[in-house]
């Protein structure tokens, strides 16, 4: 493998789901044709990545074995200083869960704040140490 191409992230709530990772997170929204048969899908893109949206009882084909919203913990690096992610959570009364603190990530060690999406998903945000 040389790297991932996108991942689903399966939600309970849409709508909040949606203002969270456009609003909060930053990442852009974006619609597409795809799945047999060829339905109108969503998803969150940034940087070269891609989150596919599946809402809860209305998955696309084919699915994970048991999709739940809440069920993730992902690691995501910031595009800004980590001190701006956090006064911009803060505006957004987005509670920290947990950080700043150190951790290893997959080339380098990174300094990380943790969060909570309206799934309940384990969002980390994170910067080059």
């Amino acid at each position: 493998m040389t790297s991932s191409d996108h991942l689903v992230l399966t939600t309970a709530n849409e709508a909040q789901c949606i203002r969270f990772y456009t609003e909060v997170l930053g990442m852009r929204l974006e619609s597409f044709i795809g799945g047999t048969p060829p339905v109108e899908r969503k998803a969150f893109v940034f940087g070269r990545q891609k989150i596919n949206l599946h809402v809860k009882g209305r998955e696309f084909e084919p699915k994970a074995h048991t999709p739940v919203p809440g069920a993730l913990d992902l690691c995501f690096l910031a595009s800004v200083p980590l001190d701006e992610v956090m006064a911009r959570l803060q505006q957004l009364s987005v509670p920290i869960a947990e950080g700043p603190v150190m951790r290893t990530g997959a080339t380098s060690k990174i300094r990380s704040i943790y969060v909570r999406d309206p799934d309940l998903n384990l969002i980390e945000i994170s910067e080059p140490a």
